[in-house]
């Protein structure tokens, strides 16, 4: 995502529920009088989870809380894969496609969903229902090729789990 800077600063910061402002409040706590921008990470996180992405009211939104800059908020979010800067669909499967990955498949699996899904790389299907994206090493090299959704893991993928996993996501969400 490109960020319009000037414009950015602009934008309205968005309203988050008051479950969500509890919680940043409650890590917020966890760091001394001062020093609260160190929860941004965990900040951006909850504003996430709330809203499926990080749109820029949302980043704005946590300039104000933590009374820092909307710049020092872009800066973490346009930095880390974690963050989705646009709006993505209800499973966002993050694919690792470095070394040991691709060593065992990794590039095979990511056009198998594709053209399972009918979607490249960063897009979402019609339904609204999978995102597809590819990162960085998620930490299972011994289990690739792998995946992660809503920070579970999918490790060892084959055709066969990858439509058997899409079946089971398809399925929980009726």
């Amino acid at each position: 995502m490109k960020i319009d800077f000037p414009q950015a600063v602009n934008e309205a910061p968005i309203e988050l529920s008051s479950h969500t402002m509890t919680e940043i409040q409650r890590v917020m706590d966890l760091f001394p009088k001062g020093k609260q921008k160190s929860a941004i990470l965990s900040i951006l996180h909850l504003v996430q989870d709330e809203l499926g992405w990080v749109s820029v009211g949302a980043m704005n939104r946590v300039a104000l809380i933590l009374d820092i800059q909307p710049i020092e908020v872009y800066e973490v979010a346009t930095f880390y894969t974690m963050f989705h800067l646009n709006a993505v669909g209800k499973n966002v499967l993050e694919v690792c496609r470095t070394g040991p990955c691709q060593l065992v498949g990794s590039d095979d699996l990511i056009d198998y969903i594709e053209e399972k899904l009918e979607i490249k790389v960063g897009e979402t299907t019609k339904d609204g229902m999978f995102t597809l994206k590819t990162v960085e090493c998620l930490g299972a090299c011994g289990y690739g090729p792998m995946l992660m959704c809503k920070y579970q893991f999918y490790e060892r993928l084959t055709k066969e789990k990858v439509n058997e996993m899409l079946d089971a996501m398809r399925e929980a969400s009726k």
